[in-house]
């Protein structure tokens, strides 16, 4: 007796993206930036201080971020102004700049007691684990979104990598520079990354009146 082959039944499962935004992360606008240091400064979150200052500054992937040592970035008893590491995706260096508002965070946090012989800029909390890892950074990242009134769905840890370099093309439009801060090894990958293609195209747009 021939057999009949039935349609497969699936469970009706909803999207995985349902309600969410995918896709690139937007950058924090100079406002929400400022918005997020008085929080944290009234706050008085020492350590998280350093951490936003420093991700916005560095312009670094969060699993470089959190793997940053007190070395790379402190010397000869001062934070320096410029600092270069080596990016693990890459392996290839990456300089940045490191501001006096960011110097100063830095030093408030490298004199907490919680830094006593750590090695690590941003220690773990158990003693297996070295540094914090990319999901508490994230997690961090979420908070400070959302505790300035932000969908947190739209942000991210890269939010905080195209920040300040969001704001040099906006200003300079020098895309060159762009890939030099950000470590792309292709211009490509930097007008991807901005989003520069579609960003100009509106502009373009938005100036044309019919």
């Amino acid at each position: 007796m021939p057999t009949t082959n039935l349609p497969a039944i699936r469970a009706c499962r909803p999207a995985w993206n349902k309600g969410r935004i995918v896709g690139q992360k937007r950058p924090l606008a100079p406002k929400h930036v400022w918005a997020i240091r008085v929080r944290l400064e009234i706050a008085q979150k020492i350590r998280e201080l350093a951490l936003f200052n420093l991700a916005i500054d560095s312009k670094l992937r969060g699993c470089d971020l959190v793997k940053l040592k007190v070395a790379d970035v402190y010397a000869a008893g001062q934070v320096k102004h410029r600092a270069s590491i080596v990016q693990s995706k890459t392996r290839k260096p990456v300089s940045f700049e490191i501001t006096e508002g960011t110097r100063k965070a830095v030093v408030a946090w490298l004199e907490d007691p919680l830094m006593i012989g750590s090695e690590h800029l941003w220690p773990g909390r158990f003693h297996e684990r070295l540094h914090i890892s990319t999901r508490q950074y994230a997690r961090l990242v979420r908070e400070w979104v959302t505790s300035i009134g932000l969908e947190p769905s739209a942000y991210g840890t890269h939010s905080m990598r195209r920040t300040k370099v969001a704001q040099i093309y906006r200003k300079t439009g020098n895309l060159r520079a762009v890939q030099l801060l950000l470590g792309h090894t292709k211009m490509d990958s930097t007008v991807r990354y901005l989003g520069v293609e579609l960003e100009d195209a509106l502009t373009i747009a938005e100036a044309v009146e019919i």
